[in-house]
């Protein structure tokens, strides 16, 4: 068995030439960091999906596990945009969690259910894939210069497909979850945190300091009482199958001539690779559309 502190690479039983794009390091017994590497950029593809349900089966699992930190080894991003040069039968033909919906969305709702607190601490991009898991965690902290959150995918003719309909309303109010959604524009720290998209906004210094003692903190408290407290909040999710809902519409919108003309127009500018386009994304969007 590992070292307590060391890295757990997550990979396939089956597949073990695929390099694991998620890590998971045990802090201690009760409080775990998973770290998305998946560098230049930190795409989501189908595999990253499966390595996902990898994390969750086994957070729920560990019966000591009280406390979980998502983070990201990649430079300027946290967890981006799906992985468009990636073949989408590859991902749809993955099959469904224990909730009945596809991977993404089950470990989605599997993270908000979980009888443990979760916590992403955004430093870089979180966009589509990383807003998402930004509001499937119970808690997340911003760094106020280097965060940038959005939901890009209306500004590309999609449908988002991990549930932020759903979710935005209920946590920042409906017309600013349009505004979000309709949109399309990039999200800094501190107007997330005036939101209520994000706990709060931290300068990029304090940061780690601070997600880590408040990890550290909730990992010495009772983890039945963590997880009924969890538990009674809940009552107030949204209904799994408005999370499908989101995920259906979501496959559907990528066969659209709109969708595919929008991503292509995108590709053209830089978009998928390190640069102006990813950077500025927001930006972007708004210059592809005459």
């Amino acid at each position: 068995m590992a070292p307590m502190n060391a890295p757990t690479k997550l990979t396939q039983m089956n597949a073990p030439t695929k390099s694991a794009q998620i890590r998971v390091a045990r802090r201690s017994p009760a409080y775990w960091r998973v770290t998305i590497d998946n560098p230049p950029i930190n795409v989501m593809g189908p595999e990253m999906v499966k390595q996902w349900q990898e994390v969750i089966n086994a957070l729920e699992a560990d019966e000591h596990v009280r406390v979980v930190v998502f983070d990201s080894a990649v430079d300027d991003y946290f967890l981006n945009h799906a992985d468009f040069n990636a073949k989408l039968e590859d991902l749809t033909a993955l099959p469904a969690g224990p909730t009945g919906l596809p991977p993404w969305p089950d470990f989605l709702v599997r993270l908000t259910r979980l009888p443990v607190a979760s916590i992403a601490l955004i430093r870089g991009r979180a966009t589509g894939n990383g807003s998402e898991i930004t509001l499937a965690c119970d808690m997340s902290f911003a760094s106020r210069e280097k965060a940038i959150i959005s939901q890009w995918e209306v500004g590309v003719g999609m449908v988002a497909g991990g549930g932020p309909m759903a979710r935005l309303p209920q946590l920042i109010g409906r017309n600013r979850a349009l505004e979000v959604l309709l949109s399309s524009e990039d999200i800094r720290g501190d107007q997330a945190e005036a939101y209520g998209y994000v706990n709060r906004s931290l300068p990029d210094a304090e940061l780690d300091a601070f997600v880590d003692a408040l990890a550290t903190r909730i990992a010495k408290f009772d983890k039945w009482a963590i997880a009924n407290t969890k538990r009674l909040v809940n009552a107030s999710l949204p209904p799994d199958v408005e999370i499908g809902a989101g995920w259906d519409a979501c496959i559907a919108s990528l066969g659209r001539s709109a969708a595919q003309d929008g991503i292509k127009a995108l590709m053209e500018r830089g978009f998928h690779k390190p640069g102006d386009a990813e950077n500025r994304l927001g930006y972007y969007l708004g210059q592809i559309h005459h």
